[in-house]
């Protein structure tokens, strides 16, 4: 049956259930996100053809990116011996790791599903995950 896998994910952390054997396992993961914002209308670029430019908005925006595609590769990495793949949780989170996910052919066969849920604690998640797995 191979090792399969449920992963709780948003921008903050990712709770990562495996079952093998029988038994399951649990890895937190937290990001090194910090919560992304606007900054007021006055932090826009005030040139003259009023392109965006080097704002602190846009430098903060990259900054954001860059250590969320960090966080999706470290929990990609840690996806790499799934035989079958269940990805859930709030917001985008999950579609944007898919997206990162396609990036790389060896996960296209293993990812089983995707689905939105909302905020769970620990026991939720790893019920969902054995709950989902059972009608495989």
């Amino acid at each position: 049956m191979g090792k399969r896998v449920g992963l709780w994910v948003d921008h903050e952390k990712a709770i990562i259930v495996s079952l093998e054997n029988g038994n399951h396992k649990v890895v937190h993961m937290q990001s090194d996100v910090k919560g992304h914002f606007r900054l007021k209308d006055d932090s826009q670029s005030t040139n003259p053809n009023n392109l965006q430019g080097n704002t602190i908005e846009s430098k903060m925006d990259c900054r954001y990116h860059k250590y969320l595609n960090i966080y999706y590769q470290n929990v990609i990495d840690l996806l790499r011996d799934a035989t079958h793949l269940y990805i859930f949780g709030p917001g985008v989170a999950k579609i944007e790791l898919k997206k990162k996910m396609e990036e790389d052919k060896r996960f296209l066969k293993k990812l089983s599903g995707i689905e939105a849920s909302d905020k769970m604690t620990e026991p939720q998640i790893i019920a969902k995950v054995k709950k989902y797995f059972e009608k495989e």
